[in-house]
Formats: C-alpha cells, structure tokens, sequence
C-alpha cells in the first residue's frame, strides 16, 4: 500500500477523551499539545467525547472535564457547548452514523462475522506466541458461507464483525514525531470493528470521527501507534480522508512507570483546588516532553507561537513535581497584586480565607510582602495567621531564637519606640548600639518576634520546596505598624525563658 498523505487543508486537531474518571496530567497534557499546534496555525480545536453506551452515567466526569479546560485556557472551537456543523460531538449519540459504515464495510465483503469465543481465541493467541508468531487472528471464520452465517445468528450464537485485511501488503505512513512507519498487514490480520453486543471498537468510530469531523493531524501518545495502521486501512477502504499522525511520548513518574496517582499524578482537579495557576500548569505541560529555544515564562499565545512538533522528543517525558513548583513561582510573579488576592481567597482553609486576618486597607500590602515566599493559598493562610492573628504563635526554630537573645533584648527593643525612630533603619541602627548586637543575632530574634517563622515556609503537602526565610524585615515593619509591632515584642519578652 502507498504512503498515505493528506492534501493541503487548513489545520484541525481535536482532543478525545474517554470521561471515565477526572483528567491527569498526562490526558491535559495531550489537550494543550493540540490546543497550541491549532493556534499556532490559526487553526481549529475540536473537542470530543469517547463514550459508549456502556458508559452512560459519566455525564458528571464530562463535565469536570470540560471545567478542566475551560480553567486552562484551553477553549475548544466545536465540540460540546459550542456545537458544529459535525455533531453530535459524544460517540454514544452517533451510533447510526457507524451503522451505516459497517454496511457498506459488510455489503463490499470488507467485513465478516466472527463467531469465535474468547476461550478459543486466547489458546489462539497463547500457540502463536509459544510458536514466535505475532498473536494475530487465524482467519478460522474468513471462509463461512451465507448459510453457515445465517445458521449460526439463527441459533443465537453472538458474533463479532471483523475487517478483512489484504495479505502480503505493507502500511506505510510518516510520524510527524516518529519518523517513518512500516507494518506489515500479515503481522496484523483480520481485527475486531465491533463487537458482539453490537458497541463499535475504539479504533473504528475514533477514525470515522476523525475524517467525518475534518480532523487533519492527529496528535496522541504513543500507546496509540499500533491502531493507526488499522485506522489507515479502515479509512482507505471507505473512502475517507486520512489525517496526519503525531504519535507523542508518555509521561513518566520517577520510577520510569507510567504516570499514575500511585507515582505521584494529580488530577486538574486536584491542582486546581490545591491553588495552582493555570498558566504554571501550562508552562510546565508545554516543556514536558518539548523543547523552547527561551526559559521564559509565557502566556498561552506565546507557548502556540513558538510550540513545534519537530521539538517533542521521543524519550518517555520524566514528571518531576518540582519543576510544576518552579513554573508556579514563576506564575505568581507574572500575576498582579489585585489577581493574588483574588487567589489567595478563593479556597477556604479551616473553614476561613486570607481576608479573615489580614486589616482593611492591607490587602495589597500584605499581597506585595508575601508574593514572593508563597507557592499556594495555604502559604498565604499560614503568612496571615503568622503576622495578623490575635493569638500569636511561634515554630520551634522561632521560639529558639526568642530563648536565645531574651527578655532583655525585647525589653530593649521595645524601649526603643520611646525615641524618634521614624523608619525601619534608624529603629535598628539605634537597636543595635543599646543591644550591642548585629546580623543574625538581631535581625533573627526581630523576626522570630514579628512572624513566628525563621526558617523554611512548609506547604500543605507537607514538603519542604526551598529554603525560605521569609519577606524581608522592613516590608514585615511597614505591613504591621508600630502598634501590632509593640504587641509582638511584648509577646515576645514574656514568653522567654
């Protein structure tokens, strides 16, 4: 068989999920690869849904799914919500539009019923295997005439419908991430389209949709790469287009499994709840497997502008949670103030928000002191409670550093508000002759006093991600005030040993 290619038409991908639980971030990761190569080429974006009849019931994960990518920034062109002149866009409701191509397949002798059971085709499967064969189908129903046909569905006996494929003959293709493909029709035989309840096989209706809806470049992980010789042949012999093919690696944890919850995946869901930008997720997703010439943070229409398929890699693409930490530091400092404190409130955490300590008129302020020492809204919660809240606490480190300088330091410390001291600088340049202290062991205990913190800010999650030591001391002066900054110190002083 010739290679296939596919005439000059404007660019469409699409992104068909199975929504049969909440998407990873191996299944988004394969949306934004998509969505960037149609904007990139100002193109279309086609969202479809890979349900079956069986699968009813799943409605509520089509719909997380949809939120998914709504949150990312990853508006679909057709598909569900928006419509199209090729839907309905859900597999389930496009059963007789298959009907019709299994006919024509069935009328043409392209397809026949198979009535071999399970039992007898995995003995099939288990000699060809011992035998160093590929575990192809023998073709034992290929032959059956119409009475034999007509007999058995007479008994009642159920019956797949397999496409008869040509021996000898070879299916080429060209990878746009892969390179050249080559396969061999006898390794791969007679295969299923549908199966004996009558619900059409994923390949079958994943390929009619593609042609039928327009989709002209296929991009999927690599698991998929195998069904794509299938697809061509099947496409071929009913006359339809055929799409390029894009055949990307799967993302990995770090033991080189596949990604999985067990290896550390999260749900969009469960990112988004937990406080992370959507642009981190992007920045992140885009680099995973793909290669930009800039280390730049971008916006999603820079990340289509400079995306390329000849820069995906075939290596599987390791996830490292680190790296989505990076790209959510860097996602806080592209985004304002105003859009932070938006952020910060938008998840309750012990049943409270941000907004519950920090004073009227602070909001801002407290935004621009903390921006660059938190990861997730929890950081921001802790920092709040830290500076605002009326019961003051310490951590161990804080409370040992408090031991540490005394009562007489605070004492002095705060004796020192009965002077003219205006500003954060001459308040410390005038600490530091009545305490005869500096560096560390005056700026260590003033921060212990005023923030309850002095060493690294853990996140929920429970992991240390980098050593911080907070905002520095004079965006802490300028946030509290000399009043809450005297309640501090005093709290302080009484509580040394």
């Amino acid at each position: 068989m010739a290679p296939c290619t596919m005439t000059s038409r404007p660019i469409k991908t699409r992104f068909a999920p199975s929504p049969t639980g909440l998407l990873h971030l191996g299944n988004i990761r394969t949306a934004l690869f998509n969505f960037l190569l149609a904007r990139q080429a100002q193109g279309l974006f086609l969202l479809r849904l890979e349900d079956t009849d069986a699968m009813r019931g799943h409605e509520k994960y089509a719909r997380a799914m949809e939120l998914d990518l709504r949150w990312l920034g990853l508006d679909w062109d057709e598909g569900p919500e928006i419509g199209g002149r090729h839907g309905p866009y859900a597999q389930s409701e496009r059963g007789p539009l298959y009907k019709e191509y299994f006919s024509s397949l069935e009328s043409r002798g392209l397809a026949y019923p198979c009535f071999c059971s399970e039992h007898e085709l995995a003995i099939s499967r288990k000699t060809a295997l011992a035998a160093g064969r590929p575990p192809r189908y023998t073709g034992k129903c290929r032959a059956l005439s119409a009475p034999d046909v007509q007999a058995r569905f007479a008994r009642g006996e159920p019956a797949t419908l397999r496409f008869r494929v040509d021996e000898g003959k070879t299916i080429e293709f060209e990878d746009k991430v892969r390179g050249p493909q080559i396969f061999r029709t006898d390794d791969i035989g007679d295969y299923v389209i549908r199966r004996s309840d009558g619900t059409p096989a994923f390949f079958f209706c994943n390929a009619i949709d593609d042609a039928i809806m327009g989709v002209t470049l296929v991009v999927r992980g690599e698991d998929h790469l195998t069904n794509t010789p299938r697809q061509i042949m099947l496409l071929q012999a009913l006359g339809l287009p055929l799409p390029e093919y894009a055949h990307i690696a799967l993302v990995v944890g770090a033991d080189g499994a596949p990604l999985s919850k067990r290896t550390g995946s999260k749900s969009v869901q469960e990112l988004r709840e937990g406080g992370f930008l959507p642009l981190a997720v992007s920045n992140y997703l885009a680099r995973l497997g793909h290669t930009y010439d800039a280390s730049a943070f971008m916006d999603l229409e820079t990340l289509a502008e400079n995306f390329n398929l000849s820069r995906l890699g075939r290596a599987p693409a390791r996830y490292d949670e680190s790296q989505l930490v990076y790209w959510q530091k860097e996602a806080i400092k592209h985004t304002s103030n105003e859009e932070l404190w938006v952020w910060m409130n938008s998840k309750a955490i012990l049943s409270s928000y941000v907004s519950s300590f920090v004073p009227k008129g602070k909001e801002l302020l407290f935004v621009k002191v903390i921006r660059d020492n938190i990861t997730t809204p929890e950081d921001a919660f802790i920092w709040a409670g830290n500076l605002f809240a009326e019961s003051h606490k310490y951590d161990r480190d804080a409370k040992s550093a408090i031991d540490k300088a005394g009562s007489d330091f605070f004492k002095k410390a705060l004796e020192c508000f009965n002077n003219d001291t205006a500003t954060f600088h001459s308040y410390v340049k005038m600490l530091e002759i009545v305490t005869n202290k500096k560096g560390k062991s005056l700026y260590m205990p003033l921060r212990a006093a005023l923030s309850g913190e002095v060493n690294e800010l853990i996140s929920q999650s429970g992991r240390v991600y980098e050593w911080n030591h907070g905002p520095q001391l004079e965006a802490i002066w300028e946030l509290l005030g000399v009043d809450l900054i005297k309640r501090r110190l005093s709290e302080a002083k009484t509580t040394t040993k």
